[in-house]
């Protein structure tokens, strides 16, 4: 590794504070390698305004791209993806937008997502794929799959990004970074609305380093001024918790998937694995699977995102005056937001109670269990194409998109947080993820088995081939 790949973005932070580096060191060295890589990868797709470089704050000069939905930031483009959104800027910051700035980051610009951020592949027409850089051919995973690629090809140790069912840990899985989703609403979504698709997105981000994924979440977590409910505060700093010892933990491993939904021989294998190590480092691991309706929550899943999507999507028609706002969208989008219409009110609060029993399935299994083990994903990271919805109705893509990560969206359905940790390749060299969950509120306890998995299986060396990326 060079050695700006081998600092992480709070090590690059020291040196601009201490004065070691121009305060602008990172970002000139961050645009180089982007105007490099980006031209393979696509993980990038807008460009912000240059800002002057902090010399305070945890991630003081640190360049940030963030993922194009979610975290807005005034006067610069935000369209998720979606040629619907085209032109589109922000008005002001939003809460997570100003806190990311607060902390010293240099905003960047935007990553690529799919359309609407609707899939586990980044590959939407509006800005067209992105690509992993383990393999060029295949998808780095979505919907933060661009935020995802930026931080396995070294152009940055951290990027912003969030999850809805698992669209952090999906893309980290897929291209051997660590991924963290919050518990639901640890970080805030307003001010201009309270949750994100009733509680099941959540901001965070993807990073190269344990320890700037936890000061990350120390710099933006806290509720919103007038948010109606929050997470309980943590103890402590979770940036403290990664140098603390996890303690002998009870970890309920699953290594099947729900029924119709198979994961491959090689992700049980690198689970496997894993627990091995686990229990190498004293840990109990035994099979256990959360006593959860599987159906009813992809039913419930289904329901919440399409009435969330086609309210979004008529808002925006109506505040820009497009008389056909679906003629602008992918053709399986565009149904999808079709299909709300059929959608009653009954049906949606009947699928709010789906995620609330997925709550209480959650809560009785970390009754009996400190941590969740399973892989993050059903398959390594497949081809461009095989993710896509060309060609596919809503009720075809949705059931592909389900059965690629079968066992995220559970934590978001519940809130409780999850992360994806690189501790596999293949010996074809693809990552694979492994997925690891607590119970609300228990990001510390997370935090503290990463940083105890980073030391005893480091991954921050491991690389891509970037000769092959700028070839």
């Amino acid at each position: 590794m060079t050695e700006y790949e081998a600092l992480d973005a709070l090590a690059m932070a020291e040196m601009v504070r201490r004065g070691d580096v121009a305060p602008d060191h990172f970002v000139t060295e961050a645009k180089t390698r982007a105007a490099a890589l980006n031209p393979a990868l696509n993980a990038i797709v807008h460009d912000f305004a240059p800002m002057a470089a902090p010399t305070t704050g945890p991630f003081a000069g640190v360049p940030l791209w963030l993922k194009d939905t979610g975290a807005a930031i005034a006067g610069e483009p935000i369209t998720s993806g979606a040629r619907l959104h085209e032109g589109l800027r922000a008005p002001a910051d939003n809460t997570v937008g100003a806190r990311l700035r607060r902390a010293g980051f240099v905003l960047m610009g935007r990553t690529n997502t799919p359309e609407l951020a609707l899939s586990f592949t980044t590959e939407g027409p509006f800005h067209g794929p992105a690509r992993n850089p383990w393999d060029l051919t295949r998808t780095p995973g979505g919907s933060s799959g661009g935020a995802a690629a930026l931080v396995a090809a070294g152009v940055v140790p951290l990027t912003q990004a969030s999850d809805g069912a698992g669209s952090i840990r999906v893309p980290c899985a897929h291209t051997g970074t660590f991924g963290f989703k919050p518990s639901r609403l640890r970080t805030p979504a307003g001010p201009a609305q309270a949750e994100g698709m009733a509680g099941m997105s959540t901001l965070h981000g993807i990073s190269r380093s344990v320890r700037d994924s936890a000061a990350l979440l120390d710099a933006i977590h806290g509720p919103d001024r007038g948010d109606p409910w929050a997470c309980p505060p943590p103890a402590g700093r979770f940036l403290d918790a990664v140098a603390r010892p996890p303690g002998r933990l009870r970890i309920g491993m699953q290594l099947a998937g729900p029924a119709g939904f198979p994961l491959s021989p090689e992700v049980v294998a690198a689970t496997e694995e894993a627990a091995r190590l686990l229990a190498d480092l004293g840990h109990e691991v035994t099979l256990a699977t959360p006593a959860y309706d599987t159906e009813a929550l992809r039913a419930a899943w289904f329901t919440v995102a399409a009435v969330n999507v086609a309210k979004g999507v008529k808002g925006l028609a109506a505040a820009r005056g497009l008389p056909d706002p679906l003629a602008l969208m992918e053709p399986v989008n565009a149904e999808w937001v079709r299909r709300s219409a059929g959608i009653s009110g009954e049906d949606y609060l009947a699928a709010l109670q789906v995620l609330h029993g997925t709550s209480r399935a959650m809560g009785a299994f970390f009754a009996d269990h400190d941590i969740y083990l399973s892989p993050v994903t059903a398959e390594v990271a497949p081809k461009l194409g095989v993710l896509t919805g060309a060609g596919l109705g809503p009720e075809q893509f949705f059931h592909r998109f389900w059965s690629h990560a079968p066992l995220t969206a559970v934590f978001n359905a519940s809130g409780c947080p999850a992360m994806s940790v690189p501790l596999h390749w293949t010996p074809g060299g693809l990552p694979v993820g492994i997925h690891f969950g607590a119970a609300y509120g228990a990001e510390e306890l997370l935090f503290s088995l990463a940083g105890q998995l980073e030391a005893a299986c480091p991954w921050a060396a491991r690389r891509p081939a970037l000769e092959a990326l700028e070839a």
